[in-house]
């Protein structure tokens, strides 16, 4: 091994042990263009919205149909605004992001924690805390996806759904690689990979909620149910 090639290792930052045997990913398909530290980028605080507002909309109209009212909901990736709709009463509602001033500006939140899931997959809640996991057009970003997921799986209550929203939207430096290099299409296929791979999940479903296809943002969820504990078992 070169010098060159022990530092690109030295700097792996767990991205090789975090992909699955068996599954169709790199490591190349998790580096980013730009790889310095993800608390730089975000410290930063970004009180914008990433897609447009018939899109938001759409989201908001799909989170009323699919979240369990008056459950635990985790906005995980969140910051200052969770798309979640107006007079839909939730138990608890918990974020996890990567900016304070973002997380304390969002008025859907009861409790929030700084915490950077490159960095740490591991999720600060106790198993089985939530019966709705949200992510919602961030998921491009993460570099550990599978274990992220399975720490979703770990904390989602039997039966509960983690919805996954992505859009056409980005920051390109931070997004990873396979990401960028794909279409929709393959962005359906790739979220529905991380589900399968973490295990505990029932099959994932992928929905258009585009609102105006052609004319504003798209809007694609793909969504699964953490396994009934019966079923997990067998």
């Amino acid at each position: 091994m070169t010098d060159a090639n022990a530092a690109d290792s030295n700097a792996d930052d767990g991205i090789t042990e975090a992909i699955p045997e068996g599954s169709p990913f790199e490591r190349s398909h998790f580096k980013r263009d730009d790889e310095s530290g993800d608390a730089l980028f975000y410290s930063e605080a970004r009180l914008v919205t990433h897609v447009d507002d018939e899109a938001i909309e759409a989201l908001g109209l799909h989170y009323r149909k699919s979240l369990p009212e008056g459950g635990a909901w985790l906005d995980l990736m969140s910051s200052w605004i969770s798309h979640y709709p107006e007079g839909m009463e939730s138990g608890r509602v918990s974020g996890l992001g990567m900016n304070a001033e973002e997380l304390a500006a969002n008025p859907r939140l009861d409790d929030y924690v700084v915490h950077d899931l490159n960095a740490d997959p591991i999720l600060p809640y106790e198993a089985a805390s939530f019966d709705a996991i949200t992510v919602a057009v961030s998921v491009q970003y993460l570099q550990r996806p599978v274990p992220v997921f399975q720490e979703i799986s770990r904390v989602l209550k039997p039966g509960g759904i983690c919805m996954v929203s992505f859009s056409n939207r980005c920051f390109p430096t931070k997004a990873i690689r396979l990401w960028l290099g794909t279409d929709e299409a393959t962005h359906i296929q790739i979220v529905g990979a991380y589900f399968h791979f973490a295990d505990g999940f029932t099959s994932p479903q992928a929905i258009d909620i585009s609102p105006n296809p052609g004319e504003t943002d798209p809007m694609t969820v793909v969504q699964a149910r953490r396994l009934e504990a019966d079923a997990d078992s067998d």
